[in-house]
């Protein structure tokens, strides 16, 4: 058999995983699709890499959500499939793999698809291509590597064939027997994985748990002899999802990879460490889940508990009300002409302070260089940063009491002369929520604490905070995950594993008031690795602790919005054509409106619900960007591009530097 490893398998960018994988003494490569879209050449210099390198490309995949499609999305998916052709061809491959669709829109019936890959093979046979069909554990209608079988075998095409990978079948604990009734000439390749046994989703447990074989406790010694029975001896690939794996040595993880399939009969599975977290603080979050939970469900039975802590219930927020940035003297006009080239005027002036207020559609951001004080020593410790967020909520003292309930440290700064007293929770990394409400004179904070300027305001269209991202250490995130769900009403989503160059970023959004009553609500991104080579990571090392990364600011108009910012001199990050080109092929955008995006460096995604338009800035010192954001009535944060943001980001050498100021 000839050993193979996926690109997903390893870390780093595209070129280091072929040169890891070549130099581990691999001979053939699966090319992962988002690896090939996130790479600055052309699919032609892939395989000029490849050849270098003495690789052979088995295959580019994965190819979604093909068979059993409507009649109206029909011509559509084969028209996706004409154009993945196209690409295999100039990498120099001709295996066409296909997963079984997930797609909600996929129709069952065997016949029905069948005739999807027997009209497929007609059309893989003109070009001299194969395609193979593999039985995911977690797909809509064929998660059966049998069903699959008797799909390939009614299809009836000599260019299509099965696609065998041992997770997917051990996984659902499937009998073996039936893979020896299979010809050889119509098996296409076999993926192999490990896992440990785990009680969870094939879909979670396939993205995150996957091993090495002999690492883990899949009969995959029962596997390889119902594979040999059927005389098999083709390519034989390494297929890995594993975060740990992302996030080591590119060189080490394909050696062990290649040493583990020459190893797969006689070696012992071996246990699978995790980091633990300190006691001091899964004692503090046990404590706080537990007044949590107490205090669910007093509400929720309608009476008191016994242990039950009184505390006000959990109100949603409504708005992201101000960012205070602690700057110092000497990188403050740098950072205000970034905020005027984003289209912020100055707004205020503190009566007492050395802080000023800035001011764009709804969004406040406050700058602070006072020479002591909290921000003072949050500046020294962390540089140039979010230091504070103030959120709004119904009921401030409503909030700050059940915080302190919830065993949240309060903070009590120093309060000038007629300033108002903002109550405030110690944070992420020791920065500060404060917490505003409209129905007390904390709504009129901004007049009260501050001096109008009257600067008028060269706006560039951003209209309020859509998001905000934190990033901080792997282990941290189960606490502010807590921390935020416990003192806020809000709404998470499944947490997701994005893949950095550098390893993998589990993402944690967590969602409050976004019904849009009150004001814009706040959207939150918590993220972190267990690599310290991923963005996320290296904002943490490298500069001074977690802490907010990036915020996203709204927009109506993110085409305007983006001229604008970049006729002010914005750096905007740059996006590989590769990805234009994806797009054209799995969306419905017109080239037209493709091209107007890729001249800006916009990104696109799209839901149920509508469309989604975002564009980054370039990183300045500090490790901070911003992204713009157009929601047209989507509801998710563009995933499915943020590999390929990760990736753009991690081949800028260096962050950019504040713009310096201007002297006339």
């Amino acid at each position: 058999m000839l050993p193979s490893i996926a690109t997903v398998c390893v870390s780093g960018t595209l070129q280091e995983k072929l040169e890891a994988i070549a130099a581990a003494g691999f001979k053939a490569v699966e090319i992962f699709e988002n690896d090939l879209i996130a790479f600055p050449g052309s699919p032609t210099e892939v395989r000029r890499i490849c050849g270098d390198l003495g690789l052979t490309i088995v295959t580019c995949q994965p190819f979604r959500d093909f068979e059993g499609m409507p009649e109206g999305r029909r011509q559509r998916v084969f028209d996706r499939a004409e154009r993945k052709f196209d690409l295999l061809q100039e990498l120099g491959t001709d295996l066409l793999f296909i997963c079984s669709s997930v797609s909600p829109e996929a129709l069952p019936g065997i016949d029905r698809l069948a005739a999807d890959f027997a009209e497929l093979g007609e059309r893989a046979g003109r070009r001299g291509l194969r395609v193979g069909y593999e039985a995911l554990a977690w797909g809509r209608h064929v998660f059966d590597y049998r069903d699959a079988w008797e799909i390939v075998r009614r299809a009836n095409r000599p260019e299509v064939g099965i696609i065998l990978d041992s997770f997917h079948i051990l996984a659902r604990g499937l009998d073996l027997a039936a893979i020896g009734t299979i010809p050889r000439d119509k098996i296409e390749m076999v993926q192999m994985a490990d896992a440990p046994l785990l009680q969870m989703d094939p879909l979670s447990w396939s993205r995150h748990w996957r091993c090495l074989p002999g690492q883990g406790d899949l009969d995959l010694s029962g596997f390889m002899r119902a594979l040999a029975a059927t005389g098999y001896d083709g390519v034989l690939s390494l297929e890995i999802f594993n975060d740990r794996f992302r996030a080591g040595s590119a060189r080490s993880v394909a050696l062990d990879g290649h040493r583990s399939l020459i190893w797969l009969l006689d070696e012992t599975a071996r246990q699978v460490g995790k980091p633990v977290p300190s006691a001091r603080s899964v004692a503090l979050d046990g404590h706080r889940s537990l007044i949590w939970l107490l205090d669910e469900t007093a509400r929720q039975v309608g009476k008191p508990v016994p242990g039950a802590v009184p505390m006000p219930p959990p109100a949603p927020v409504e708005a992201v009300e101000f960012i205070e940035f602690t700057v110092s003297e000497a990188e403050r006009p740098g950072f205000e002409k970034l905020l005027r080239a984003l289209g912020f005027a100055r707004a205020g002036a503190h009566r007492s302070k050395d802080v000023d207020l800035w001011r764009q559609g709804d969004i406040r951001i406050v700058l602070n260089s006072e020479a002591d004080g909290f921000a003072h020593s949050y500046q020294i410790t962390h540089g140039t940063s979010v230091c504070a967020l103030a959120l709004r909520v119904p009921d401030a003292q409503a909030a700050i009491a059940r915080a302190k309930a919830l065993l949240d440290v309060p903070h009590a700064g120093a309060i000038g002369p007629d300033e108002l007293d903002i109550p405030a929770v110690r944070g992420l990394g020791g920065s500060l929520l404060y917490f505003l409400d409209q129905a007390s004179a904390l709504g009129r904070w901004a007049e009260v604490d501050f001096e109008a300027t009257g600067e008028a305001s060269d706006d560039a269209g951003l209209t309020g905070v859509d998001h905000v991202s934190q990033s901080m250490q792997y282990e941290e995130m189960l606490t502010w995950l807590l921390f935020y769900s416990s003192l806020f009403e809000t709404r998470k989503t499944p947490s997701q594993a994005v893949l950095d160059p550098g390893g993998v970023v589990q993402s944690q959004v967590i969602e409050s008031g976004l019904d849009g009553r009150n004001g814009h609500g706040l959207r939150l991104i918590l993220n972190g690795s267990q690599s310290h080579r991923t963005l996320s990571a290296r904002f943490i090392t490298d500069f001074f602790g977690s802490g907010v990364q990036h915020i996203a600011f709204a927009t109506d108009d993110i085409a305007a919005t983006v001229k604008r910012l970049v006729a002010n001199g914005v750096a905007m990050l740059p996006i590989p054509e590769n990805y234009y080109d994806d797009l054209e092929a799995r969306s419905d955008l017109t080239a037209e409106e493709i091209d107007a995006m890729k001249a800006l460096n916009i990104l696109y995604d799209s839901d149920a619900g509508g469309a989604f338009r975002q564009a980054y800035t370039q990183t300045l010192d500090g490790g901070l960007f911003f992204e713009i954001v157009q929601r047209d009535g989507y509801a998710g944060y563009g995933a499915a591009n943020a590999g390929i943001r990760l990736t753009a980001q991690s081949r800028l050498a260096r962050p950019i530097s504040v713009p310096a100021p201007s002297h006339g």
